[in-house]
């Protein structure tokens, strides 16, 4: 085998190579990405089991805070509601440090600090987890960019002008509802939803098929 035709393999296994680890590379992004989506953060087990209310008592704190949270949004500034909130916590481990200070002293006990075994915890994040959770951001920003991109340079009409009637549409809703008052209705329908649709399953289903039997026709017409 000559030299030139010897190179030409080389080059084109190491073409082949770089093109195969490209894809390797862009499909474990693509992975990271996805598994850290909010659509696979609620189809996770343990999100799914507090929507669908398999522990009501878990459930139930879990939607009690989420509306009380959304609710102080509403009424006061996140300013002031993450002051609150850090406030009270603040005299809960002040108050709770107080009383066994003075359990110790009245019982003569060398307990220690009552939060030695969180102080001593490792709360530092491993370098391995940010990078990977900004390798997935910068995939979603990237894509995001480009379809941003797309849209409003024009690269397609038909689609230019949907997001415009999606837009337009968007100025009824806020004139009527404001970003928190959507976040609580939101926060309503996630745990009030799935119940209902899982006890109703199969009359809601009916229910769909007609209104997709429905629209498919008008939109046949």
């Amino acid at each position: 085998m000559d030299p030139m035709t010897q190179s030409a393999q080389i080059s084109s296994s190491q073409g082949f190579a770089d093109g195969q680890n490209s894809a390797a590379k862009e499909s474990k992004m693509s992975d990271s990405f996805l598994s850290s989506s909010p659509v696979s953060l609620i189809q996770s087990p343990q999100v799914n089991d507090l929507i669908h209310w398999r522990d009501p008592k878990k459930s139930g704190v879990v939607f009690g805070l989420s509306m009380l949270l959304l609710l102080s949004l509403a009424a006061f500034s996140v300013i002031s509601v993450v002051s609150y909130l850090l406030l009270a916590l603040l005299c809960v481990t002040i108050t709770f440090r107080i009383y066994k200070s003075v359990v110790q002293a009245v019982q003569k006990s060398s307990d220690g600090h009552p939060f030695k075994s969180l102080i001593d915890k490792d709360v530092s994040i491993p370098p391995e987890t940010f990078r990977k959770h900004v390798d997935a951001s910068l995939t979603y920003i990237n894509r995001a960019l480009k379809q941003m991109s797309r849209l409003f340079l024009v690269e397609d009409l038909v689609d230019s002008l949907k997001l415009a009637v999606v837009m337009w549409l968007f100025t009824y809703v806020g004139a009527v509802f404001n970003g928190i008052t959507i976040l609580i209705l939101a926060n309503i329908l996630l745990f009030a939803v799935p119940p209902i649709y899982e006890k109703n399953k199969t009359q809601i289903d009916q229910y769909i098929d007609l209104a997709r039997t429905q629209v498919n026709t008008t939109m046949a017409k």
